[in-house]
């Protein structure tokens, strides 16, 4: 049975002595093949994978939503003394194809979403767990790539990343099998990966723009639904304002949750802050624990 205990342990495997780099995140200034990660996801799977032998810089600084994100000068620079940089693809960063063109050829660049079939425009794919495992197995490529030499390292490291990605999906898919309700409502359009993966179904407030404001018609919606499904849990985006959220659960007497859909920086890893997820979408759903 999964205990909080074990979930730690997985962190630590997953951070890949992240701790070790937070005071080495700019690239080229310390020892290691230098990777550029857009935001922290990508990030901390790079460090799971490259363990000591990478150093990692992250662009989307904390607090800073990654919808947003424009590179400024100092994060071109420190882009072009990378060895490898990292991407989520799949439109979640408009700004990377402008960029693209103009880097160093030496630069091994990881799309890591190349291999996952988009699902409409969300570009959340890290969010299902095993879509996060075929990013892993992306940024083992691109590391390979870049450092040959680290090859048996990264090949053990990802598959034990792997591994605890592969625990986490069945975590979910035990929890998730057991609910009576199988359709939440979230702020902004974050979770259709994870839905599609575990059966559910996600009712976005507004769409794969968290900023962006509902239409009037669109808001009646959403209370209607509320109110005739039986919601009691309306789920807010821990990066935006849950203005919104909060008067649709006025009107309705829903509880306001949060459910991170990881696009900022955070002192838990990736299982960690999934497991929380987790935990509240079963509180939504009404499964059996």
């Amino acid at each position: 049975m999964w205990t909080r205990a074990a979930a730690g342990l997985v962190v630590v495997v997953l951070a890949g002595g992240a701790a070790g780099c937070r005071g080495q995140e700019e690239a080229g200034d310390a020892r290691g093949v230098s990777v550029v990660a857009t935001f922290h996801p990508l990030a901390e799977f790079a460090r799971g994978v490259g363990g000591a032998r990478v150093t990692v810089r992250t662009l989307v600084p904390p607090g800073v939503e990654p919808h947003n994100y424009e590179p400024a000068p100092r994060d071109l620079a420190a882009l072009e003394r990378a060895q490898l940089f990292v991407y989520n693809g799949a439109g979640f960063e408009p700004w990377v194809e402008r960029v693209l063109p103009d880097l160093p050829a030496r630069i091994v660049r990881v799309n890591a979403s190349m291999r996952i079939v988009p699902h409409g425009r969300d570009p959340h794919v890290w969010l299902d767990p095993a879509l996060a495992a075929l990013q892993v197995e992306a940024i083992r490529a691109g590391l390979v790539e870049a450092d040959p030499e680290g090859r048996a390292l990264y090949d053990a490291r990802a598959a034990a990343l792997q591994d605890e990605l592969e625990a986490l999906r069945a975590r979910y898919a035990d929890v998730l099998a057991g609910c009576r309700r199988r359709e939440f409502v979230t702020s902004h359009a974050a979770f259709g990966y994870l839905a599609a993966r575990f059966g559910l179904r996600e009712v976005p407030i507004s769409g794969v723009e968290p900023e962006a404001e509902p239409s009037p018609a669109r808001l009646r919606e959403i209370i209607a639904f509320v109110r005739a499904s039986g919601t009691t849990v309306i789920y807010a985006d821990p990066l935006t304002s849950d203005r919104v959220v909060q008067a649709v659960a006025r009107e309705t007497g829903a509880q306001v949750m949060v459910l991170d859909p990881l696009e900022g920086q955070t002192a838990a890893g990736y299982v960690m802050v999934m497991d929380e997820n987790l935990d509240r979408l079963a509180e939504g759903l009404t499964c059996r624990r």
